[in-house]
């Protein structure tokens, strides 16, 4: 009996935010290892941008999704007198900072062809800027059928 050969697989993912928030993609990411093949092996999420990230967070409480949203306010506050870099706005710099403290990539287990996430963990993109952008998430897959 021979061993099964590896699979890798990609995809983009485009999201479209509205402003500053919190835009759940566990759904995009299901159906995506779903589809695979794959039984076990990782997917990972990755944000490509310095302005926006990626959380595993509550998904069953909205006021989990607001209480983060005030703190990171709190600790990277939207102003053109506190940072030297504003070119693009009084948001510009602390989004920057709120993506440096948070991430922008996640790694998931992959067990039995479902993503190893917890009862109320989902996948979200974390849009820092106020404006509307479109946001791209780079998918990876590894494993085995």
């Amino acid at each position: 009996m021979t061993d099964p050969s590896p699979l890798y697989l990609s995809r983009r993912l485009d999201v479209t935010t509205r402003g500053r928030g919190l835009y759940e993609i566990t759904s995009d990411v299901v159906r995506f290892v779903s589809d695979s093949g794959i039984r076990t092996g990782l997917c990972v999420v990755f944000c490509r941008h310095t302005s926006a990230s990626l959380l595993i967070q509550e998904n069953a409480d909205p006021s989990v999704k607001t209480d983060l949203l005030d703190w990171l306010a709190r600790v990277a506050p939207d102003s053109e007198s506190l940072y030297q870099h504003d070119s693009e706005g009084p948001d510009d710099m602390p989004s920057h900072i709120r993506s440096a403290i948070t991430r922008t990539s996640e790694t998931i287990p992959i067990d039995n062809g479902r993503l190893v996430l917890g009862t109320w963990q989902g996948i979200y993109v974390l849009e820092h800027r106020t404006l509307r952008h479109r946001r791209e998430v780079a998918l990876h897959l590894q494993g085995l059928p």
